[in-house]
């Protein structure tokens, strides 16, 4: 049953991406890009929709009184990285305009990479390291400045459940150059939609907000360390039986 209703959601997710992503294409010859970005935004909540119904996937959110307040007020997402859910999960929430941090390969993807070179994303070379974070930075410092927030994973890759992965200190050194504040987030996305999995479960998706963290007069690998302590600690807190061995 778990596998005919993920072929299902897959299904649907190919489907729904179509005409959404065209419309994202299209519209970008007279639409702004936050217009485009709801669009899109509008296509995940399609996703999400689909994983409550076909998949039997509930979402648990605290901690949203943690986020701040003001249209312009700048804001960088450090999230725990499980699996694709949390991607796609993650702009269905937050009340501002996200730019996720990615590599260029992604925009060959048909429909959903067409669809996302059309949005205001910080797209990279990862071969070109010195370059892809000079332009991190510039972009950031943009987006930011125009109220949309930006959205990194510190692990890099997605970890399996109830593993931890090396946290790298580029969302902190980018949050020391462009005065951001940091925002923590632990997700347990991997109880239901495990990583490299086809096959997913039902049950409860815990998404944890932590306090925002001030950037000013850090150092970027101090930073890091504060930020992966209050992610795995949750992480355990809301996950206890993925890390009973560790």
């Amino acid at each position: 049953m778990a596998f005919l209703r993920s072929v299902l959601h897959m299904v649907w997710m190919v489907l729904t991406v179509v005409p959404y992503a065209l419309a994202i294409v299209v519209g970008a010859f007279w639409r702004d890009r936050t217009s485009l970005y709801w669009i899109a935004v509008a296509w995940l909540a399609q996703v999400i929709r689909g994983a409550r119904v076909l998949l039997g996937i509930e979402v648990r959110v605290t901690g949203m009184e943690h986020l701040p307040i003001g249209k312009t007020m700048p804001a960088i997402l450090l999230v725990k990285h499980q699996s694709t859910l949390e991607t796609f999960l993650l702009p269905t929430l937050m009340p501002h305009p996200l730019a996720y941090v990615f590599k260029r390969e992604l925009l060959n993807v048909p429909f959903f990479g067409w669809a996302i070179g059309r949005l205001d994303m910080i797209h990279i070379d990862r071969s070109q390291r010195a370059q892809a974070f000079g332009k991190v930075v510039e972009q950031g410092k943009r987006l930011l400045a125009q109220g949309i927030w930006i959205i990194m994973f510190p692990e890099g890759t997605r970890i399996p459940r109830g593993q931890q992965g090396t946290y790298k200190s580029g969302g902190t050194r980018l949050a020391i150059q462009t005065g951001a504040p940091v925002i923590p987030i632990a997700v347990t996305s991997a109880k239901v939609w495990p990583r490299k999995a086809f096959v997913k479960r039902p049950g409860v998706v815990d998404v944890s907000i932590g306090p925002p963290i001030a950037s000013a007069g850090r150092e970027a690998d101090e930073l890091i360390r504060e930020v992966e302590h209050w992610i795995e600690t949750e992480m355990r807190r809301l996950d206890p039986q993925a890390y009973a061995k560790s």
